[in-house]
C-alpha cells in the first residue's frame, strides 16, 4: 500500500514538471498555430488507425475471393487496395510532416526561451558562482530541449495512436476469434474472444523478456556516453592547449592519455555489442514468431470450416495490430525513463536559473555624474569578507588604480563596481544612460569577423581609416586585410594580440566607464605604455578603473586603492 502511495506522487510530480516546462510554449504568442498543428496531427494519427481498420476489412474480402476463385472480386479487391494504399500513404506522409513542423516550431521557441532565460540578468555568469551541479548548460539547451520536445510529441502521439488502435482492434479481434472450448477433465470451458487474451499474453511475455534481457543496456549506454564524452574532452584539451603541449614535447604523453580514454570506449562498446546480440536473438525470433503464431492458434477453426480464409487472415492482421499496440504501450516505460531524465535535467536547469536570478543584488542608484560606492562590502560566495565598507567617489575624468596581494579582492571589487558581482552589500550609484566596458586579463573574442570583435558588444562601424590607424598603433597592421574575415580569433591570435585588440576596442567604443582587470599582463613595457597612454587619452571625459601590479601604470591614474586583506583597504592620491 505504501509503495503505491509513493509512486502516485512521483507520477504526479513528473507530469507537473512536464507541464511547467511545456506550458510557456502552449500559451505563448505561437499558441494558435501550435494547438492547430496538434489538432491536425491528432486527426491524421486517428486517420491512420481508421485506414488500418479498413485494411483489416480488406484482408477478409481479398482472401475470400482467392478461396472462392472469384476473379472479378479479386480484381475489384485490387482496385480497392490501390485506393486504400494511396490514402494511407498521403495521410502517413502528412502526419509525419506536420508532426515535425510542430516539433521544430516548439523546439525553436523553447530553445530561444531557455537561451534568453540563461543570458538575461547575467544568469550565465551567476550560475558559475552558485550552482556547480548544473553542468553543461549549453548541452541542456542544445540537446535536452530538443529531446524533451521530440520525446514528448512522439510518446504522447504514439500512446494515443496505440490506445485507439487497441480499442478498435480488440473489438474486431474479439468478434472474429469466437469462443475457445477448453476441456478440463470432463468439463468444457468456453473462453470468449480467446485471441484477444492470446495477444495480451503474447505481448506481456515478449515485452517482459525484452526488458529483462535489455536491462544491462541502460547502464552500458550511459557509460558509453560518458566514455565518449571523456575521450572528446581529452581531444578538446589537446586542441586548446596545443602550444603548451608542443613546448613541453608532450605529444607522446597525450597519445597515451587519449589511448587510455579510447580503450574505455572500445571495451564498453564490446559489452554493448554482446548485449545487443543477445537481445537481437530474442527480438528477431519473437518478431518472426508473431507472423505465424496467430495463424497457428486460429488454424483449428479454419480447418473446422468455422471461418473462411479471409477471416483467418483478418484475425492475423487484427492480432498484429493488437500485439503492436500493446507492445508499444508496455515498451513505452523505457522511453518514459529517458523522458523523465530529460525533464529532470531541464527542471533542475530552470530551478538553477531561478535561484541565480534570485541572488541578492545591489541595484544601481541613478546619480548626477560618475560612480559612487557607499559602505560597499564585498564577499566570497562562502561569506568570507574581502573588502568592508568601501567608500569611493569617481567622477568624469578620474582614473583609479586598484592594487593588492593575490586573493585580497581586487578583481572582485572591480566586478562589484561593474555591477555583476552578487555577493556585495551597500550602496552603488552610477550615472544614468552611460556605457560600460570591462576588459579582463583573458579578453573575450566573439565568433565572427575581426571588425565585430573590435566593436564588441556594439554594432561594428565601417570607419576603416580609424581602425587602420589604431591597428598600426598596436603593431597589428598586418591584420587590416583580414578585418572582415570570419575566424576563431581566440585561437588565431596570441594572448598579447588579443589584449591589444581589447584595448583598441575601448578606444573605438569610447565607454563612459572602463574597467580593466590586468588587461595588459601579456604586453611588454613599451607596448603597455603606448596603449595605456592612448586609452587614457580617450577616457579623459570618462571614468577609468584598473587592476594591475606594474609600476608603470601609476602615471595613468590619480588615485590608488590598496586591498590589504581581511576586509581592510586604503585609498590615497598618486
Amino acid at each position: 500500500m505504501s509503495n503505491s502511495s509513493e509512486k502516485a506522487p512521483t507520477v504526479r510530480h513528473l507530469f507537473h514538471n512536464f507541464w511547467q516546462l511545456a506550458k510557456p510554449y502552449w500559451v505563448s504568442e505561437d499558441k494558435y498555430r501550435a494547438w492547430g498543428l496538434l489538432a491536425l496531427v491528432i486527426s491524421l494519427s486517428l486517420g491512420l488507425v481508421y485506414m488500418n481498420v479498413q485494411f483489416n476489412s480488406w484482408y477478409n474480402e481479398f482472401y475470400n475471393t482467392l478461396q472462392n476463385l472469384d476473379a472479378k472480386g479479386f480484381k475489384s479487391a485490387l482496385y480497392k487496395f490501390g485506393y486504400l494504399a494511396f490514402a494511407y500513404i498521403v495521410i502517413a506522409v502528412y502526419a509525419i510532416w506536420f508532426q515535425q513542423m510542430l516539433e521544430i516550431r516548439w523546439r525553436r521557441w523553447a530553445t530561444l526561451h531557455f537561451t534568453q532565460r540563461w543570458l538575461s540578468e547575467n544568469t550565465f555568469y551567476r550560475l558559475q558562482l552558485t550552482d556547480k551541479a548544473t553542468d553543461n548548460p549549453d548541452q541542456r539547451i542544445a540537446e535536452d530541449v530538443g529531446q524533451f520536445v521530440s520525446i514528448s510529441l512522439s510518446l504522447s502521439l504514439g500512446l494515443l495512436r496505440s490506445v485507439v488502435t487497441l480499442v478498435s482492434f480488440i473489438g474486431i479481434l474479439w468478434s472474429l476469434s469466437g469462443p475457445f472450448k477448453l476441456m478440463l477433465g470432463s468439463t468444457a470451458v468456453s473462453i470468449p474472444g480467446y485471441m484477444v487474451w492470446v495477444a495480451i499474453i503474447y505481448a506481456l511475455i515478449g515485452t517482459g523478456i525484452t526488458i529483462l534481457l535489455g536491462r544491462p543496456l541502460v547502464g552500458l549506454n550511459f557509460m558509453q556516453q560518458r566514455y565518449e564524452a571523456d575521450f572528446r574532452f581529452g581531444l578538446v584539451r589537446v586542441r586548446e592547449n596545443a602550444e603548451s603541449i608542443a613546448l613541453y614535447n608532450g605529444a607522446k604523453d597525450e597519445q597515451e592519455r587519449l589511448g587510455y580514454r579510447f580503450v574505455n570506449v572500445v571495451t564498453n562498446f564490446w559489452s554493448v555489442m554482446r548485449m545487443n546480440k543477445r537481445l537481437t536473438w530474442f527480438t528477431s525470433f519473437w518478431g518472426q514468431l508473431a507472423i505465424i503464431f496467430p495463424l497457428i492458434v486460429a488454424a483449428p477453426r479454419f480447418f473446422a470450416k468455422e471461418i473462411p480464409l479471409g477471416g483467418l487472415m483478418q484475425i492475423n492482421s487484427a492480432f498484429g495490430q493488437v500485439y503492436g499496440a500493446l507492445d508499444f504501450i508496455i515498451g513505452s516505460f523505457s522511453t518514459l525513463a529517458n523522458w523523465k531524465a530529460v525533464i529532470d535535467r531541464l527542471t533542475t536547469f530552470e530551478a538553477s536559473i531561478v535561484n541565480a536570478q534570485d541572488l541578492p543584488r545591489i541595484e544601481p542608484q541613478p546619480i548626477a555624474q560618475g560612480l559612487q560606492l557607499t559602505a560597499l562590502s564585498v564577499s566570497k560566495p562562502n561569506g568570507e569578507v574581502l573588502l568592508s565598507d568601501v567608500n569611493l567617489t569617481l567622477k568624469a575624468g578620474d582614473a583609479l588604480l586598484i592594487r593588492g596581494k593575490s586573493g585580497a579582492g581586487k578583481s572582485t571589487l572591480l566586478r562589484a563596481m561593474a555591477g555583476i558581482w552578487p555577493y556585495a552589500q551597500g550602496q552603488y550609484g552610477v550615472q544614468s544612460n552611460t556605457r560600460t566596458l570591462f576588459l579582463s586579463q583573458k579578453p573575450y573574442m566573439p565568433l565572427g569577423s575581426l571588425r565585430a570583435a573590435l566593436y564588441y558588444p556594439h554594432e561594428a562601424e565601417q570607419d576603416d581609416s580609424q581602425i587602420s590607424g589604431l591597428l598600426t598603433l598596436a603593431g597589428l597592421s598586418h591584420l587590416m586585410p583580414r578585418l572582415d574575415e570570419v575566424d576563431a580569433w581566440s585561437h588565431v591570435l596570441s594572448l598579447g594580440e588579443q589584449q591589444r585588440i581589447a584595448l583598441l576596442r575601448a578606444m573605438l567604443v569610447k565607454p563612459d566607464f572602463l574597467f580593466m582587470d590586468e588587461s595588459t599582463s601579456a604586453l611588454d613595457a613599451e607596448g603597455e605604455d603606448r596603449l595605456y597612454r592612448a586609452v587614457a587619452e580617450c577616457m579623459k571625459e570618462g571614468v577609468m578603473v584598473s587592476v594591475g601590479h606594474r609600476a608603470g601604470l601609476v602615471e595613468y591614474h590619480e588615485q590608488v586603492l590598496e586591498c590589504q586583506g581581511q576586509g581592510a583597504w586604503a585609498l590615497s592620491p598618486l
